[in-house]
């Protein structure tokens, strides 16, 4: 064997063996996960609890770093660029992973080759919320109302091209009613500025808004899921007053692309494990959350279905962030 040749293997094999040995002690220091959106918003409601048991699992410590800005794109970006070590991950949704690219144009990161895919966490509905001042009861008398008064309602969304703007210009355009939209840095920002009256209503995610609508802070009027929501089964879906509506989103945890194997596959066992026990399943379906886990392969075909899925629903909502 040439001396070159025996270099070159020499080297290929310590690169491997460091490249496994790395992966076997994984983690060895704490691990970020970004939360591209402010504090109080889905997202970081359902990573903290997720953390906490990984925390346990993984036996290092979860710190969450929330990066919010430009509908989730900020935050995003900055672990789509990040080492691919495995201590920088992403907590995110279908927002800034499915529906970006079709809002932006120039987006700064791809979705599929720009992040490995861990483990989709879980889905959740929303429900649209008025301020009390809002006469509206249901659907039908709010659109009543927007229609009466033409650009006198307002909502707000953690940004453009986040949940809550996509649903609510769905809604418009279904309903054909004009409401002004107010773009904020996540949604915690968003339903503070509900309950002060500042804006006038929300299609804001089932875990954030049930703990107003329960204090009889917010009016809830209606789930933006198919099906009525077992955490509020008296309340209607928006589909029975405007037939075909349908926005569910999905969370999950994503690392960034060429992040070795090994390392991924102990994030997304780490993951399924927590998301099986009992009283992960009891605390996210008490938020309006359900369950999913799955395969770090199944997560990134769902994801390639996703951006398809969303593509359509952007166009027929005639929404854009730029």
């Amino acid at each position: 064997m040439q001396r070159s040749t025996y270099v070159l293997l020499s080297l290929f094999m310590l690169f491997a063996y460091g490249h496994a040995n790395a992966a076997d002690n994984y983690p060895t220091k704490p691990v970020r996960v970004v939360v591209p959106f402010a504090p109080g918003g889905i997202n970081d409601v359902l990573a903290r609890i997720l953390s906490q048991k990984l925390t346990e699992n993984l036996g290092s410590t979860i710190v969450i770093d929330n990066r919010g800005g430009a509908g989730g794109t900020l935050g995003s970006n900055i672990v789509a660029h990040a080492a691919p070590d495995g201590y920088t991950l992403l907590f995110s949704s279908s927002s800034t992973i499915a529906v970006s690219p079709s809002m932006y144009s120039n987006l700064p990161y791809d979705p599929v080759q720009d992040f490995s895919a861990i483990a989709q966490v879980a889905s959740v509905g929303s429900v649209l919320v008025v301020h009390p001042t809002i006469p509206a009861q249901t659907v039908k008398e709010l659109i009543a109302y927007a229609k009466a008064n033409p650009g006198k309602l307002n909502y707000g969304s953690a940004g453009a091209g986040a949940s809550q703007h996509l649903a609510s210009e769905l809604f418009k355009t279904m309903a054909g009613i004009n409401m002004v939209h107010v773009p904020y840095k996540g949604g915690g920002p968003a339903m503070a500025d509900l309950l002060a009256g500042q804006i006038s209503l929300m299609i804001e995610l089932l875990p954030t808004a049930l703990p107003q609508i329960k204090g009889g802070k917010i009016r809830a009027l209606a789930v933006s899921i198919p099906k009525r929501s077992p955490v509020l089964p008296d309340l209607p879906t928006i589909a029975e007053t405007l037939p075909g509506y349908d926005l569910t989103i999905w969370t999950g945890m994503l690392a960034p692309g060429g992040t070795p194997k090994e390392i991924v596959q102990r994030l997304s066992a780490a993951v399924l494990t927590v998301l099986k026990s009992p009283d992960m399943r009891e605390r996210l379906a008490s938020q309006g959350a359900e369950p999913v886990g799955d395969t770090p392969a199944e997560f990134s075909a769902y994801i390639k279905k996703e951006i398809a899925r969303w593509a359509v629903v952007v166009k027929a909502s005639g929404a854009r962030a730029d």
